[in-house]
């Protein structure tokens, strides 16, 4: 005689079932920890925009953050202004830095759409610093960065991170070598012109003296994410050189 267990039926019910628990356990388990991912979120963000500006604790060649129990405290401190540009509107939002640029991507393929920037503002020892949040894509994933850049867009700190390129190459974006190579580098040409930064591995400044070129050195073996970070530096910077001219007016 077949036992009820032995149908086929029967295993497809119980699969059935246990998606349902299991989906609902995560969905709950989800709903109780929001807050505390949300908050995580927010104190990474601020940990990165100030490594952009040089508020951390690197000491020789390593690199380190601000520890997190100081993390609002200097924000406060360094953060003097955030702003929303839209088009010929700028206003301040206390939270510019939280806009999530995913979604003003995606509206921004409507043509009808005015894309929102986000533009932080900062002092440090007397240097004023514009922290631009932008985002772009890697080999396999989203790449974002924190760019630092005094008022005629010559980059004074950045920081760069991803979500998901290969390890021990692309991934090495977010380490101190390739992102202080960025320090000091022109995004416009002696014209006036908005030209980026190119990730080039056919650089001839190796060592990176001449910061006037728009390159710096490429990670080997990573090209394709390298271009990312090039291509992501050039079409979302370029969005805020009408601010940097209005600036000098």
């Amino acid at each position: 005689m077949e036992k009820r267990t032995d149908k086929n039926s029967y295993t497809i019910l119980f699969a059935i079932g246990m998606v349902i628990v299991v989906g609902s356990l995560l969905a709950f388990a989800a709903a109780g920890f929001k807050d505390r991912i949300d908050e995580n979120k927010r104190i990474e963000k601020q940990l990165n925009i100030l490594y952009a500006m040089g508020v951390n604790e690197n000491e020789g060649n390593d690199m380190s953050f601000v520890s997190k129990d100081k993390v609002g405290g200097e924000f406060s401190k360094y953060i003097t202004k955030q702003l929303i540009i839209q088009g010929d509107e700028i206003t301040e939002d206390e939270n510019a830095y939280l806009l999530d640029l995913k979604k003003e991507h995606n509206l921004a393929k409507d043509p009808k759409h005015e894309r929102r920037l986000p533009l932080l503002i900062g002092e440090k020892e007397g240097v004023i610093y514009y922290i631009a949040p932008i985002r772009g894509k890697g080999l396999w994933d989203a790449i974002w960065a924190y760019v630092a850049m005094d008022k005629d867009m010559v980059i004074l700190g950045a920081f760069f991170d991803h979500k998901g390129e290969t390890a021990g190459l692309g991934a090495n974006i977010n380490q101190r070598f390739f992102m202080d190579d960025f320090i000091g580098e022109h995004l416009m040409d002696s014209n006036g012109a908005f030209k980026g930064v190119n990730v080039s591995k056919s650089n001839a400044d190796p060592k990176n003296i001449d910061k006037t070129d728009n390159e710096v050195d490429a990670i080997a073996g990573a090209t394709i994410t390298g271009n990312g970070v090039a291509a992501m530096i050039k079409s979302e910077l370029k969005l805020y050189v009408s601010y940097f001219k209005n600036l000098k007016n």
